[in-house]
C-alpha cells in the first residue's frame, strides 16, 4: 500500500456520504496536511482503487473535484500532480492566509515595515476619510511554505483594530477579532513588469511577469476599511472568476 492509500482509509460504504466525497475530503486532508507536496504525483487512478477497494469511476470523480478547485491538476501522459501554481477565486472575498491553508500550504509572512500614520491625500480619497484620520500600515512579503508568492502594501483606518501589532499572519483575521472584517471589496488586476528590487524580494528577476492586485474593501455600513496593494509572481499565479450571461 502506498503511504498516500494509508490515510486514505477507511471509506465507509454504510455512510450517507457518497464514496467519492469521502474520498475527496480525505484527499484534501492530506494536502493539507501535506502527506504530498508541490509537483508530486499521486498514485495512478487503478492503484488506488485496488488499495482502497472501490471503483476507478469513485476514484476519478473525487480526483476531478480536486481537479476543478486547482489543487491537483492533470498531466497529459504523466499522470496527476499536485499542483504548483496557486488558483485564487476572484469572487471570493478570503484572505491570503486562508487561500493558503485551503491549498494545504502553510502561509506566514515576512515583514517589512509595521507603522502608526495618517491618511495621505490619494489613501483619503480611496479610503474616503477626512485628512488627518489615523490609520496603519502594513509592508510584508507573504510566503506559502518557504516560497515567496506577493509583496503586500495594506492601509487600515486605525481605530478597525486593537493596535499595530494586532496583524499577526492574518490581516482579515486580526480585523475579524475587532469586528471589522470587510464583507464586500472593489478589486483591479493588472499586469504589471517586476521592478529590480520586488524581483528580488520575490526570488525572480528584473521584468518578469507580475500581477498586481488592488483591493479595497468595505464594511456592512460602507465604509471602507482597508487598501491594499499586492504584487504577485505571475508564474505561480492564476486568478479566476465564474461569469454568467444575465437574464
Amino acid at each position: 500500500m502506498t503511504p498516500l492509500s494509508e490515510h486514505l482509509q477507511p471509506l465507509d460504504e454504510a455512510s450517507t456520504l457518497p464514496l467519492y466525497q469521502q474520498l475527496q475530503r480525505k484527499l484534501r486532508l492530506a494536502l493539507e496536511n501535506r502527506v504530498l507536496g508541490a509537483d508530486d504525483a499521486l498514485p495512478p487512478e487503478r492503484d488506488l482503487a485496488e488499495e482502497l477497494n472501490v471503483s476507478r469511476i469513485t476514484v476519478r470523480k473525487a480526483i476531478d473535484g480536486l481537479v476543478d478547485e486547482g489543487l491537483l491538476i492533470r498531466k497529459q501522459g504523466s499522470g496527476t500532480f499536485v499542483t504548483n501554481r496557486v488558483e485564487k477565486n476572484f469572487a471570493k472575498l478570503t484572505s491570503f492566509s486562508e487561500d493558503m491553508r485551503a491549498r494545504g500550504r502553510k502561509p506566514r509572512s515576512v515583514w517589512l515595515d509595521r507603522a502608526a500614520g495618517t491618511v495621505t491625500p490619494g489613501e483619503s480619497l480611496t479610503l474616503r476619510s477626512s485628512p488627518g484620520t489615523p490609520v496603519y500600515r502594513f509592508s510584508r512579503i507573504r510566503y506559502a511554505d518557504d516560497a515567496p508568492m506577493a509583496i503586500e502594501y495594506a492601509t487600515v483606518l486605525a481605530d478597525c483594530l486593537a493596535s499595530v501589532e494586532a496583524v499577526e499572519t492574518s490581516l482579515y483575521e486580526a480585523l475579524e477579532r475587532t469586528g471589522n472584517r470587510p464583507v464586500r471589496a472593489l478589486q483591479r488586476l493588472r499586469a504589471v513588469l517586476l521592478t529590480a528590487e520586488q524581483a528580488q524580494l520575490l526570488k525572480a528577476q528584473e521584468k518578469d511577469a507580475g500581477l498586481l492586485v488592488e483591493r479595497v474593501g468595505f464594511l456592512k455600513d460602507g465604509r471602507a476599511v482597508e487598501f491594499s496593494q499586492s504584487f504577485y509572481r505571475g508564474d505561480i499565479y492564476d486568478f479566476v472568476a465564474e461569469l454568467s450571461a444575465s437574464s
